[in-house]
């Protein structure tokens, strides 16, 4: 009885402790989207989303061309990171378990405990370098081999879930086994590889290191994946170091935008792939 009363007691401890630290991380979230949202609407205007920045000394101005930028990189980023990195996650679901699969488990950790930065550099070494210049494919592609470890891990995770009855099943109807991965494993955990893929976007959409040796900037609307491209990642940190109050409001709304895209991307995440969950989920 004593025994049953203290484990009781310490059950109950351990629920308090755990529902502590899930309110004090709320409240850190809370806090922290609050303060941007009350530094970056005021300066949230149409022009914000419709012109380029203005001459230093004027008011007004925004950030279109590095929204757009922006979007241009994280497409170019997805077309790299989600076909390599599912690709990647079907092969170690399948094979993980030899040699060469276990090299590439580690490898894919070992890249995404990189530092962004050092992606970047890597990319300036073979890209930029070769190329004689910053270019948005540049950008685009060291974003890309940010989001491959993390789309291939959670890919890999997502289809060990599948019940191997159903592939089974697939393959004894005599189905090729591509097909299989195609039209049955993979959509079975779409939802859950949907959702990875989400937060792998979400992380490129804020990197702003890689790009300083890739993308590099500018303040015109994007010439061509060719050339450098303003981004709103690379736009915030250059007018929040700037000595320019004016500019210091117009770091504070796009971050605000910027933040507001990600959560976007979040809840959009849930929506889509809430009805493809498995069962067993």
């Amino acid at each position: 009885m004593v025994v049953a009363k203290k484990q009781q007691a310490a059950g109950r401890g351990m629920i308090f402790l755990c529902g502590l630290a899930s309110v004090v991380i709320l409240a850190v979230l809370i806090s922290i989207l609050g303060y941007i949202l009350a530094r970056g609407l005021p300066g949230l205007t149409l022009n914000f989303f419709l012109e380029t920045p203005q001459p230093v000394g004027l008011a007004g101005g925004g950030m279109a061309h590095a929204m757009v930028g922006s979007l241009i990189l994280v497409g170019l980023a997805s077309l790299l990171g989600i076909t390599w990195g599912v690709a990647v996650g079907v092969y170690l679901a399948e094979y993980g378990s030899r040699t060469f699969g276990w090299l590439v488990r580690f490898s894919a950790d070992v890249l995404n405990g990189i530092p962004s930065i050092i992606v970047g550099i890597f990319v300036y070494s073979v890209m930029v370098v070769k190329m004689g210049h910053f270019s948005a494919l540049a950008g685009g592609a060291a974003l890309g081999v940010i989001m491959v470890p993390t789309v291939a891990r959670n890919t890999e995770e997502m289809l060990r879930m599948v019940p191997g009855e159903l592939k089974d099943a697939a393959l004894a109807l005599g189905i090729p086994f591509w097909k299989v991965v195609a039209f049955v494993m993979l959509p079975t955990v779409a939802r859950g590889i949907g959702v990875g893929i989400v937060l792998a976007v979400a992380r490129v959409a804020g990197e702003t290191a890689p790009l300083f040796f890739t993308a590099l900037n500018n303040d015109f609307w994007p010439a061509g994946l060719n050339e450098p491209i303003a981004s709103l990642p690379m736009e915030i940190f250059r007018y929040a170091i700037s000595p320019f109050k004016v500019w210091h409001e117009l770091a504070w709304t796009g971050a605000l935008v910027l933040v507001t895209i990600v959560l976007i991307f979040m809840v959009l995440a849930r929506i889509l792939f809430w009805g493809q969950r498995p069962k067993e989920w």
